[in-house]
């Protein structure tokens, strides 16, 4: 950074990508990455999570996020389709990665079984 413009050039432009993030009409799947999930096997759950985007070539947008405040309950994968309330699943293995992209991300059902919340992004 040589300059106070080049340092506002670049805070536009975040704020631009971050702004398109939020405003996404993409679906969206974030993964919980604390120490706490990566001990319980995250990766292994974001590595099936691209293997699946790649397979089926899906435009998805992938995140990770620290501690999501379900330690007991990691893995934790949450899944955001555009106008729709955010999905947090738990207890994941690799296997039921493929079912929710399935389900939830392709054709639109949330998958009950691995369901543990349900967040209204409003707040609610």
């Amino acid at each position: 950074m040589k300059s106070l413009e080049e340092l506002r050039e670049l805070r536009s432009k975040v704020q631009k990508d971050l702004e398109m993030r939020s405003n996404s009409e993409r679906p969206k799947i974030i993964i919980g990455m604390g120490t706490c999930g990566i001990a319980a096997g995250a990766r292994k759950i974001l590595k099936a999570v691209m293997k699946e985007i790649d397979k089926r070539g899906l435009d998805v947008i992938v995140t990770q996020t620290g501690c999501i405040g379900m330690c007991e309950k990691e893995p934790l994968l949450d899944v955001k389709m555009p106008g729709k309330d955010r999905v947090t699943y738990g207890n994941l293995t690799p296997a039921d990665v493929k079912m929710i992209i399935v389900e939830h991300v392709i054709n639109g059902n949330v998958v009950e079984d691995l369901a543990i919340a349900r967040f209204d992004e409003g707040g609610n």
